[in-house]
């Protein structure tokens, strides 16, 4: 299971890079593993603005849909369209083409709330 060590987690198994102003948002190596092969990826947040914790959308698998919290409170500026023609991109490359959002994070004390990559080793049992 690949946990890079430079990214911080959530209790929910997604991962967050830190870009300047903005932070890029997707789903973890094992909750992909965990939901099994991605069909769709829905994101109809793009310029909202919206609360740690709330739902930005939803990735739906063979099997299940489950819905995708935001970590940390911010404006979602920007959507990996890739995804709209190639969820599987998810599966395949989770940390790297895989990405699901950009955000502008309005408080960027709320990264301190985040996991480490060990932390999150952890929680997943890895």
């Amino acid at each position: 299971m690949n946990i890079p060590s430079d990214l911080k987690y959530t209790k929910d198994h997604e991962w967050v890079r830190i870009e300047n102003d903005s932070i890029t948002i997707g789903i973890t190596d094992f909750a992909q593993s965990e939901l099994g092969d991605i069909v769709y990826v829905e994101v109809e947040t793009v310029d909202e603005t919206l609360d740690a914790e709330e739902i930005f959308g939803t990735v739906e698998a063979v099997k299940t849909v489950s819905d995708l919290l935001l970590p940390v409170s911010g404006e979602i500026i920007e959507f990996n369209e890739t995804l709209e023609d190639e969820p599987e991109k998810v599966n395949s490359d989770p940390y790297g083409a895989g990405w699901m959002i950009k955000v502008k994070c309005s408080d960027l004390s709320q990264l301190d709330d985040l996991m480490s990559a060990d932390a999150y080793k952890v929680l997943v049992g890895a």
